[in-house]
């Protein structure tokens, strides 16, 4: 039986020399105002039972996370047609790489670089039909998953991302010069910014991951949000593409399937057992949480709980 809380505890102690390490994600004006020393740390297990450590309460702007979302929002509807518009392999190139998009004729590798991310919301956009009525779905479905009501995006990270999101808007554009961006490239870009700048603490981040740990179904409540096959395909792009170009050595040091975001959050799962959620707003060079993803090697290492 793990002490899961000793084991936090553990992580907490060791990680703090880290945790002046890295840098804030500054290039969105409104991230680089947050205190960049935080650190938390939270897992949920299939029968409820929860441990964190840190600031565990503290919302912060999930950024990337929100694709995995959107990605599984839009294999639920779409299912094997989405990978027509957007594929699944790693990239190897940064989030926001304008040249693999063109020499890959826009068609963007998969759903965690941010062209693929754009790519899936606009096909929600013509699910749903209007932006208003799409936000609202990614939003009612993350309260869904996470059996909580109280999540709304901050308007403030909204908008700045919005003002100095130049590279996003060449994206899309680009997309749409090879016709795999149906919907306007202003409002699809919006729609984007707004879901990736969705507000959660880790409690919130573990507690929804917690549906793809167990084959698409949430263990607590009983509901089928996607089909075990959906959860796998998930899973899998998460545990190769949901780091960006250091999706490898994500797995070779932590060994299970996350998503990070710039925010400074990383969600992963454990299959059949657990969701985890870190948060420590310094990030890598990769744009990925340092301190964070150090925790989850530790996690992972300490409990003998990697998928290999």
């Amino acid at each position: 039986m793990i002490d899961y809380k000793n084991v936090l505890n553990e992580i907490y102690e060791k990680i703090q020399p880290l945790l002046i390490d890295g840098k804030v994600a500054d290039y969105i004006p409104a991230l680089a105002e947050v205190n960049p020393n935080q650190f938390a740390m939270s897992i949920t297990l299939f029968d409820g039972s929860s441990y964190h450590v840190g600031c565990s309460d503290e919302k912060f702007s999930i950024q990337s996370i929100s694709k995995v979302f959107t990605f599984t929002k839009a294999l639920s509807i779409y299912s094997k047609e989405l990978y027509k518009r957007v594929g699944k392999e790693p990239s190897g190139n940064p989030f926001n790489s304008l040249v693999q998009l063109e020499y890959e004729h826009g068609i963007p590798r998969n759903p965690f670089i941010n062209a693929g991310a754009i790519a899936i919301t606009d096909s929600l956009i013509t699910q749903y039909k209007t932006v208003e009525q799409t936000y609202n779905e990614i939003s009612n479905f993350v309260k869904e998953i996470s059996d909580n009501e109280n999540i709304e995006f901050d308007k403030i990270v909204w908008y700045s991302e919005y003002k100095h999101g130049h590279r996003n808007m060449a994206l899309a554009n680009l997309m749409k010069s090879f016709d795999n961006l149906d919907n306007d490239v202003e409002d699809v870009v919006k729609t984007y910014f707004k879901h990736c700048s969705i507000t959660m603490s880790t409690k919130e981040l573990s507690r929804a991951m917690l549906f793809l740990a167990n084959h698409g179904t949430d263990p607590i409540t009983k509901k089928k949000f996607i089909t075990p096959s959906q959860a796998k395909r998930i899973n899998a792009v998460m545990l190769t593409c949901g780091h960006y170009d250091a999706s490898g050595d994500f797995a070779y040091h932590v060994g299970i399937p996350g998503k990070s975001g710039v925010g400074g959050g990383i969600v992963a799962v454990v299959p059949n057992v657990m969701s985890i959620a870190v948060f420590s707003p310094r990030l890598n060079s990769w744009g990925n949480s340092l301190a964070g993803t150090k925790a989850l090697e530790m996690f992972t290492s300490k409990t003998n709980l990697s998928i290999f």
